[in-house]
């Protein structure tokens, strides 16, 4: 696995800023959107503007937990498969954090570099459009994205809780969360996945079928890799193998980032209300559509 010093350094500091950070005061409001004050500035936005991306720049788009650090791994093992080089993290892989001068640094990074991002597409620097970058949208269930979303908040000592499910909840609906509405974000990215050097990846299909989904990723990223470093890579990347080096790839939070990784966990939190409210806002929101369908909500939501 990649070298990720600076990336736990980072989040090191992200969570020391944590403790001195109340829940209502976690959040700032950029163009419309809610983002932590503990990752995000609105100088380090102003700046992403100014961003160089590149042709080869490898884009992984996702919501909040649903499978960003996962895909991270599975990327990294394939550049190193590919090209028998480690990928370093001399820059925290989130796009959108960190501080502004980080895209000058970025400059002198060699290709191809890991883009990792939460934002909207429209929110994207233009520059990722115009080089033709190749990017990767990972979507999972509403459910157990928020499910995930508000163990990650009350179980990781340093970062703000919510009292309850109930009021997380409550919250997540109302899009008044990190990186705002789900919803949102799917509607957003719903109007470009079909659009050329996009790709979608279900987080629930990669959980049946590993190996098949880092054979779609490889090929998409245009990775010469054989079917026997598939299946390496498949091993080392089971949800189990993460988990237990998780400690050394991402620190004091490792843990809590691979916590359960389970499809379904979201039947231990919600109620019957909570269930017909999240149906009927996915109804509004995203029945008929494109992204609707690939979710395979019934299959995973409807108990």
């Amino acid at each position: 696995m990649a070298n990720k010093s600076k990336f736990i350094d980072y989040i090191d500091e992200a969570l020391e800023k944590s403790k001195e950070t109340a829940l209502s005061r976690l959040f700032f409001t950029y163009q419309g959107i809610p983002y932590p004050i503990t990752m995000c500035t609105s100088e380090t936005f102003q700046a992403l503007d100014t961003f160089e991306a590149r042709s080869d720049d490898i884009v992984l788009a996702s919501y909040p937990k649903c499978g960003s650090n996962w895909i991270l791994h599975i990327i990294s093992e394939s550049i190193f498969a590919d090209s028998k080089k480690k990928y370093e993290y001399p820059e925290f892989p989130v796009l959108e954090c960190g501080d502004p001068e980080k895209y000058q640094r970025m400059k002198l990074l060699p290709s191809p570099r890991i883009l990792a991002t939460h934002l909207h597409y429209d929110k994207l620097p233009g520059s990722i459009f115009k080089n033709k970058a190749k990017i990767l949208v990972i979507f999972r269930n509403p459910k157990d994205t928020a499910a995930s979303f508000f163990h990650f908040h009350n179980d990781v000592p340093d970062i703000p809780s919510y009292s309850s499910w109930d009021e997380f909840f409550r919250q997540f609906m109302k899009g008044q969360v990190s990186w705002g509405s789900y919803f949102d974000f799917a509607i957003n990215w719903n109007k470009h996945l079909d659009d050329e050097n996009v790709k979608f990846i279900l987080y629930e299909d990669l959980k049946e079928n590993l190996a098949a989904g880092i054979k779609q990723i490889t090929e998409f990223f245009g990775f010469s890799l054989t079917g026997e470093q598939i299946q390496t890579i498949s091993a080392q990347s089971t949800f189990q193998a993460m988990r237990a080096k998780s400690r050394e790839t991402h620190g004091a939070v490792g843990p809590f980032l691979f916590r359960k990784g389970e499809v379904g966990d979201w039947k231990n939190l919600f109620t019957e209300t909570q269930n017909q409210e999240m149906d009927e806002k996915f109804k509004e929101r995203l029945a008929g559509t494109s992204l609707g369908a690939k979710l395979k909500y019934e299959s995973y939501c409807q108990a």
